[in-house]
């Protein structure tokens, strides 16, 4: 039986002031940083702290350890990329479906793959971890957006609008994350947007029923 993974310390404090929180980024950009040209097995708060320009002790007062410092980089990633598609979710309410579609899967892979280097060294690092909670939250906030949205679609209704939204989702990360882990090329990286929006769209337009 596989040894239980046990759950990534949480931060020791939380940033508040501008500077607390300059002093974060430039932790986290470090530890990316050093994720891609070192790799999680060398990767060391030593490393990271050298690289961020910042004492050993300044970056313990926030993460005790290696796991609570790749935990945080790990969340501050998957927030930035469910925070992008739920903006785009609310920019899209009542707008056709083809609209909503390209909204969210537009704003999906744009965050997602902003730097594919850095998704695939945090993809990594999730399975390294024990994020099966985090990324559960997180995809809960994915669906909770993209349900309210289609709700709201003029052109299609749903009998079950939640169970389509979590398809929706699913639909979204199944393929990029293959993608990522596969070693994909860059021009298949280029096409994964409408790729991926002619596979949701397809699917919501079949699950659609359109209102008399």
């Amino acid at each position: 039986m596989a040894a239980r993974k046990a759950p990534a310390p949480k931060p020791r404090k939380t940033p508040v002031q501008s500077r607390s929180k300059a002093t974060v980024d430039a932790i986290f950009q470090a530890t990316i940083q050093v994720l891609l040209v070192q790799g999680s097995s060398r990767l060391t708060t030593i490393r990271v702290a050298e690289r961020a320009g910042v004492s050993v002790g300044t970056l313990y007062q926030y993460y005790p350890n290696k796991q609570a410092l790749l935990g945080a980089v790990l969340e501050w990633h998957l927030l930035r990329v469910v925070s992008t598609v739920e903006e785009a979710a609310r920019s899209a309410h009542h707008a056709p479906l083809a609209a909503m579609v390209k909204a969210v899967v537009d704003a999906y892979v744009a965050a997602k793959m902003h730097d594919v280097r850095e998704a695939q060294a945090l993809y990594r690092v999730a399975g390294e971890l024990d994020a099966v909670p985090l990324i559960r939250a997180i995809s809960q906030r994915g669906h909770v957006a993209v349900t309210a949205m289609l709700e709201t679609a003029p052109d299609a209704t749903f009998d079950d609008v939640g169970l389509c939204a979590y398809m929706f989702v699913a639909a979204m990360a199944g393929p990029s994350r293959a993608m990522l882990e596969g070693g994909a090329s860059p021009a298949m990286f280029a096409m994964l947007a409408p790729q991926l929006e002619s596979l949701c769209l397809g699917y919501l337009q079949r699950e659609a029923a359109r209102p008399t």
